[in-house]
């Protein structure tokens, strides 16, 4: 079981500084949100994963229906290199709320997932190398031999975690063909994190067999637990999670801090 913090709403100075002592007090990753304007999650990544040498670093999360993919897997895999292979993406449709609607209007659920599908299968394709062609509905790419990156630490791409929304079954296969799972519970026009273990191992049972359905291993496959402490971590690991992280969104950076310092829920 690895143990995570997100770190709300910080420029990239804190986030460094503040990885920096996550890494000292025994954590073993940070994660930042994507947003569409303010802080640039990859810059202030970037320099947490130069202050660091053990700690993972990563989004929780991208809203990847609102950005080329193609720049997305440009900034991972070029994080992935710099810091060794210890970067995460994770992605979902995005929740909508003024720093996103400001600047663009929501084009409905079924555009965000469409984007969203055809956004990873062009990530997948660029992080396995040229030559590389993809042709959608949304999306176009020619293979192209115009300087071409060099490949990624992780093969065959950097992991990505994906959002699964129990009980919908739509998305919690497109969840079970990635890397990892971001559970959420929806209804009653909500959508939030497992409330307990129990409701976590009814989605970790759902998306397993999913997975196993489409003939891909269960083990080295990420679930995250996600909420604000004090927590068991162990009646979490025996609900299936691999990751407990701590988002409190609420929370002031002078808390950040002290929770950093107090180290992960071992």
């Amino acid at each position: 079981m690895r143990c995570g913090i997100v770190l709300p709403f910080f420029d990239a100075p804190d986030v460094a500084s503040c990885a920096e002592l996550a890494e000292s007090s025994g954590w073993d990753g940070v994660f930042l949100a994507e947003s569409v304007w303010g802080v640039d999650a990859w810059v202030a990544l970037t320099a947490a994963a130069m202050r660091t040498s053990s700690l993972l670093v990563g989004t929780m999360l991208t809203p990847l229906p609102r950005f080329k993919p193609w720049d997305v897997a440009s900034k991972v895999g070029t994080l992935d290199r710099l810091s060794g292979g210890r970067v995460r993406l994770g992605v979902g449709l995005g929740a909508l709320h003024p720093g996103w609607t400001a600047f663009e209007p929501d084009q409905g659920r079924a555009e965000r997932a469409l984007l969203l599908d055809e956004g990873l299968a062009v990530y997948d394709g660029l992080m396995r190398g040229q030559p590389f062609s993809f042709e959608g509905r949304r999306y176009q790419v020619r293979a192209t031999d115009f300087y071409p990156p060099p490949p990624t630490v992780q093969q065959p791409r950097v992991p990505v975690w994906v959002v699964g929304a129990y009980p919908r079954e739509v998305s919690l296969r497109r969840a079970a063909r990635w890397d990892g799972l971001l559970p959420n519970i929806v209804g009653d026009g909500e959508a939030r994190g497992p409330a307990s273990p129990a409701e976590l191992a009814e989605v970790v049972a759902e998306v397993r067999r999913l997975r196993e359905a489409e003939g891909l291993p269960w083990e080295g496959y990420d679930v995250i637990a996600e909420g604000v402490g004090p927590v068991d971590v162990g009646e979490w690991a025996a609900a299936g999670a691999t990751w407990w992280i701590e988002s409190d969104w609420e929370t002031t950076p002078d808390a950040v801090r002290d929770r950093i310092a107090a180290g992960p829920p071992r």
